[in-house]
């Protein structure tokens, strides 16, 4: 586990005056990393720390010696320690010479994008909550599968797909079966859902036919970013089974661009535990460590704008608000089952936590189950209604760690817009 340092002192200051802001998402505590483009050099992407509404270049610092944020990423625990100390050191420093200043840029002057390379995405299922909900309407006669208690599910996405907070996508296409006809169709799904998600990143790689243990699963893991995988709820259930998802989720997922560290994130760690009755995990997906601080209180939003709220300045309205704390597995089981059977996790590889609800309507991480399945429409402080999302709706994500004696930081947003299909097929 991330031991605690003086990195996590609530009381360090920074001389970037934005970053001792107490509502700021990046404070000093925080250090998140991203990779920015900026306008004068737009063919040069850089690796950066967000501080308080700047970012810190850390070439530019002498900081680091690449250009390479998956190379950055495979170092090992230790050395990843030893650079946030610098960092944090290089902040709180008085900042009075030139060369420092010159090393900031405004967050609001650069193009972020995805923050590192993503060769391989795995999607899990780690809300209990949203498997009880969504099973119930998907197979009302057997909505929790046997395995579930057991085997941390999941399924390969497609990485070529993900985009960076920010984003637009066109609405999809494809085939769908209405329940009054025989014959499926083809055309535009008109259940279009968000999936509240937080995306895990590998760091250290393993080697091909090496397992991952639950004792070093941890140190496998860079950091976590937010992470939206949207769902088409009508082509979903005719494409499957027998195989899974496909056409319904690989068209567009949105990730935040800053990606916080374990390191960062290692004050909030919590107990994790199985409600009473449960099976105990199988000896490789279980490990002392995991059970005393294996879980991490994490605060999660989903916010929507709608087209009509944007035309009169409205920044949104918050639909629910859930926390990965309730996650029936841990991020290190996630990573212990991945690599099991030997599968070898790359620098830079995503996985995704699966739709992260909690067991109150409230905290629900999809229409899908707000709305229970589009019978339920949810109505907006505006008297606009949804039941799923409608051309120019924007989701935005946010997310934030906050404990009384430290210091609050967030996650940044994943932000992104729904546009019109582009054909009719």
């Amino acid at each position: 586990m991330n031991p605690l340092d003086d990195t996590h002192d609530p009381a360090l200051k920074t001389w970037v005056e934005s970053g001792n802001d107490p509502v700021t998402e990046f404070p000093i505590q925080n250090l998140p990393f991203g990779r920015f483009r900026t306008k004068d050099a737009p063919g040069s992407i850089r690796i950066g720390v967000a501080i308080g509404n700047q970012i810190l270049d850390l070439a530019a610092a002498g900081l680091i010696d690449t250009d390479d944020m998956n190379t950055l990423m495979a170092a090992s625990p230790d050395e990843r320690r030893r650079l946030r100390l610098s960092i944090s050191t290089f902040l709180r420093g008085n900042g009075a010479n030139v060369k420092a200043h010159a090393c900031l840029v405004a967050q609001s002057d650069v193009e972020m994008t995805l923050p590192c390379r993503i060769g391989d995405y795995t999607d899990f299922y780690t809300s209990i909550h949203h498997a009880t909900t969504v099973g119930k309407q998907f197979r009302p006669e057997n909505p929790l599968l046997p395995n579930y208690k057991w085997v941390p599910i999941g399924y390969h996405g497609r990485a070529s797909s993900i985009g960076v907070s920010g984003e637009s996508f066109p609405r999809p296409n494809g085939q769908i079966k209405p329940a009054d006809t025989d014959t499926p169709k083809v055309g535009p799904t008109r259940r279009l859902d968000y999936e509240l998600e937080l995306g895990v990143f590998i760091g250290t790689p393993n080697e091909r036919g090496e397992a991952v243990s639950m004792e070093n699963a941890q140190a496998h893991i860079f950091g976590m970013a937010l992470f939206n995988d949207w769902t088409a709820r009508d082509i979903q259930p005719w494409e499957y089974q027998p195989l899974g998802p496909f056409l319904s989720k690989n068209f567009a997922s949105t990730l935040s661009p800053w990606i916080v560290t374990t390191e960062a994130l290692a004050p909030f760690r919590t107990a994790f535990v199985r409600p009473a009755g449960d099976p105990p995990p199988l000896p490789y997906l279980d490990s002392a460590a995991n059970r005393e601080a294996g879980a991490f209180d994490i605060q999660l939003e989903v916010w929507l704008q709608t087209p009509k709220m944007r035309e009169t300045g409205h920044s949104g309205e918050r639909l629910v608000s859930s926390n990965f704390n309730g996650a029936y597995w841990t991020a290190a089981q996630m990573v212990a089952h991945h690599t099991v059977n030997g599968c070898n996790l790359q620098s830079g590889d995503l996985l995704g936590t699966g739709t992260l609800s909690g067991p109150e309507a409230h905290q629900a991480g999809s229409l899908l189950e707000l709305s229970e399945g589009g019978r339920k429409p949810i109505r907006l402080a505006n008297g606009e209604t949804r039941t799923f999302l409608e051309d120019g709706d924007c989701i935005i994500l946010r997310g934030y760690c906050e404990r009384e004696g430290l210091r609050r930081i967030g996650f940044g947003e994943c932000r992104g817009t729904v546009l019109p299909a582009r054909t009719h097929c």
